[in-house]
Formats: structure tokens, C-alpha cells, sequence
């Protein structure tokens, strides 16, 4: 009896060392399946192939006024235009933006909420230039003042949230520049939440004001229940009593006859910036961002807009994945579970402008055949590739959904049992 424990503790432990030889989370070898036929790895997509490549923009585009442009597809960041995009201009209240997005950020952590009451300082009273005409002492609500900031682009109602969320505009406005460098807004600097400022240092491009409404409209799509409102009131009380006031969105385009959903966004105007707009318009699924910067008057801003939009619109196409292949179970060696599940780390998308046939598109999931413990959640174990034509569009990572610890001695005495157990 004794010879027999020997004997099958000598073979545990020698499947421990044989285990162990492999290096940690290593593969056994990297299989792909195929979705469809073909099942090696595609090239990266070639210059001149015919479709769109992920760094540039695809042509000329239209003819606009504004000195500085950019065209954005929201759900992959691809620009499709852009002329002097790198140029840092004064962005006027298109600062307002970014104001937003830390409001939103300060919600979403439930730091603050939309019933909160805020109370007007002198300081937030005294901002000229747009606003809705705050009294000092007077209290709204957080949602009531980001309606007076996105439709009405009310400098007291930027001001009055900024202190409410940091203490003061000076520091909100370092969060703003935080915001900024986290999102590689290069060309960005804020020195304050509005724009109302003539500071030649209060500076960002075309291409950073894309980005951070990209930023606002896909972290935040509930933005848009108030960039598309036209008109709404508001109720000022205060000791002089109460009387209602006029909220009138500052983006014409809302109104304009165009062949898109138009949903925002934000405009800004100022003797050194002239005129901005960062507009957000909708069709058929697709999200497009039109910044322009530095417009000749008030016309030209949306029109050069409706322009880039229906360039946009005429050109491109979106393929989304918004359902990719069931992921198996991975086995697992030497791990207190023989296999682990996987999942997607996100979805795919990828922007069109040459009329690709996206039925055509075909999937490889490529996974090693089975993986080493330890095997940690949300580590990497391989990718789905997207395939057109032979060429590669892009590819997702495919993660651990769960943790695999390594099996010890303890592990494999038990299995031993629990497999003598079953066999007797």
C-alpha cells in the first residue's frame, strides 16, 4: 500500500514540474479560426489599396471659408477632412465644451447631481458677454444651468458650475487642462471655463475641439436632450421677484434644411476668434463631427459646416460588428479550472469612403489552442482580425473573463481523490 502512494505521488509532482517547465501564461501555439475560409494572419492595410487607411483623410473635400477645419466620424476618431487643422486659434465659448465634459465627469462620479442647487457668487454674476443673466444669491439647478450653458452659451452659468464643482474657476480650469492632456489634446490651453477671456495663452486647433466632442457625445449621449433644443425657459427668483426668461440656441443649423439629423453642439464667437462652431449630426447610424474655427462672419461658420457634413454623408460608410462570433472556452494547463472563458474587449468599427462591399468582411479568431496558468482577468490571449479583400481592416482583443490561479500540490491530491472517487 505504501509503494502504491509513493508511486502516484511521484507521478503528481512530476506533472507539476512538467507543468512548470512551460513559461507563465505562456501559449501552446497560436490557432486561428476562421470565421470564413482563409486562416492566416492578413497584411497590414497597403497604401493605395482602395480603402480608407485609419491616419489620414481621403481627399481635398469641399471648398470652405473657415482658415481651419476638421471633419471626425465619431465611433472610430477617423478624420475624413481637415484643412489647417493643427493651427491653435482662440476657440471662444467652443471652451464651453470641455466645461461640459468635466459637469458630466462630476455626475457620472456622483460628485454632484442634477438636482443639486447652485448658488450664484458675485464673481459668476459679473461675467459679460453671452449669459442669462444670473442675480449673486440666486439658486439653480444643475440641470437647469447646464441648459443655460448649452443653449444659450451663458458665461454666469459656466462660471457659477465651475465653482460649484472645484471651489473656483482658477482650479477647474487646471482640470480642464488635465482633461485635455488626458484626451492628447496637444495643441489645447485653457486659462479660463468660458471663453469669454482675451488671453493670446487661451488657445486650442480644429482637430482638439473634435476630439473633445468626441469625447462629450460618445461618453455622454445624453448631451444631446439639450444641444437639439431650440428654444426653453428658465425662472429666475430672486429678491426682486420672479420672472421667467428666454433660452435661444445660439446653433443655427438646428434650423437649417439639410439632408442629416443635425444634434449639436456648441458655438462661439469673439472679436479674436471670430466665428467657431463644433456641429454633431446623425445619418443612417453614423456620427459626424464638422469643427471649424476662425469663420469670416456668422454665416459662413454654418454653412462651412453643412458643407463638410454633407461631404461626409455622400462619401462614407460605417461598418459596425455589433455582434461577433461566440468565443469558446480556452483551456487551461496547470490551473485549478481546466478552461476559462473569453470575451471582446470592446467592438469593432471601421469608416468606409470608397464603397466597399462590407458583406464581404471576414473574421479570424486567433487564440492559442490552450494557455499556461496563471491566467489573470482582462489579460490577452489573442484577437478577432477584420478582413476585406485580403487586406486587414482592424482587429479587437480577445481577454480572459476570468482568473486562473496556478494549481498546487494541494490541487492535484484533490483531483486525485475526487478522480479515485468517480472510478471506484
Amino acid at each position: 500500500m505504501k509503494k502504491f502512494w509513493k508511486c502516484m505521488l511521484a507521478r503528481t509532482l512530476a506533472l507539476g514540474l512538467m507543468t512548470a517547465a512551460l513559461p507563465a501564461g505562456g501559449a501552446w501555439g497560436m490557432a486561428p479560426l476562421s470565421v470564413r475560409a482563409g486562416s492566416t494572419p492578413a497584411p497590414a492595410l497597403p497604401a493605395g489599396s482602395g480603402l480608407v487607411e485609419a491616419a489620414g483623410a481621403v481627399s481635398a473635400g469641399p471648398e470652405i471659408a473657415a482658415p481651419s477645419a476638421v471633419l471626425m466620424e465619431a465611433s472610430t476618431g477617423q478624420i475624413i477632412y481637415e484643412k489647417d487643422a493643427d493651427t491653435k486659434r482662440s476657440p471662444a465659448s467652443i471652451t464651453k465644451i470641455m466645461t461640459l465634459i468635466l459637469i458630466f465627469d462630476a455626475l457620472e462620479s456622483g460628485k454632484i447631481s442634477m438636482t443639486d442647487e447652485v448658488v450664484t457668487s458675485a464673481y459668476a454674476k459679473s461675467m459679460g458677454g453671452s449669459q442669462v443673466f444670473l442675480e449673486e444669491g440666486e439658486v439653480q439647478t444643475v440641470e437647469t444651468l447646464i441648459k443655460c450653458i448649452v443653449i444659450a452659451s451663458g458665461n454666469d452659468a459656466s462660471v457659477a458650475m465651475a465653482e460649484y464643482i472645484a471651489g473656483d474657476e482658477g482650479t477647474f480650469v487646471q482640470m480642464m487642462n488635465e482633461r485635455a492632456a488626458g484626451l492628447g489634446m496637444s495643441g489645447t490651453h485653457f486659462t479660463d471655463c468660458c471663453g469669454l477671456t482675451e488671453s493670446p495663452e487661451h488657445l486650442t486647433t480644429a482637430r482638439d475641439i473634435a476630439i473633445m466632442s468626441r469625447e462629450l457625445i460618445t461618453r455622454y449621449p445624453q448631451i444631446h436632450n439639450y444641444s437639439t433644443v431650440w428654444m426653453d425657459t428658465i425662472t429666475h427668483v430672486t429678491q426682486q421677484g420672479t420672472k421667467e426668461f428666454g433660452l435661444a440656441n445660439t446653433n443655427k443649423l438646428l434650423k437649417m434644411a439639410v439632408n442629416f439629423n443635425v444634434t449639436g453642439l456648441k458655438t462661439g464667437s469673439t472679436s479674436i476668434a471670430k466665428y467657431c462652431l463644433s456641429a454633431t449630426a446623425e445619418k443612417d447610424g453614423v456620427r459626424l463631427i464638422a469643427a471649424v474655427m476662425a469663420a469670416p462672419d456668422y454665416k459662413a461658420r454654418f454653412n462651412d459646416a453643412a458643407a463638410l457634413l454633407n461631404y461626409g454623408y455622400a462619401n462614407c460608410r460605417l461598418y459596425e460588428d455589433k455582434e461577433p462570433p461566440a468565443l469558446p472556452l480556452l483551456p487551461v494547463s496547470g490551473g485549478v479550472e481546466p478552461e476559462v472563458a473569453l470575451r471582446y474587449d470592446g467592438t469593432f468599427s471601421f469608416l468606409g469612403m470608397h464603397g466597399e462591399d462590407f458583406t464581404a468582411v471576414e473574421k479570424n479568431i486567433v487564440i492559442p489552442e490552450k494557455i499556461n496558468a496563471p491566467v489573470g482577468e482582462g489579460q490577452q490571449i489573442g484577437q478577432l482580425e477584420y478582413l476585406l479583400g485580403g487586406n486587414k481592416l482592424g482587429e479587437i482583443p480577445i481577454l480572459a473573463a476570468a482568473d486562473v490561479a496556478e494549481a498546487g500540490y494541494p490541487d492535484y491530491l484533490k483531483a486525485f481523490f475526487l478522480a479515485w472517487r468517480v472510478g471506484k
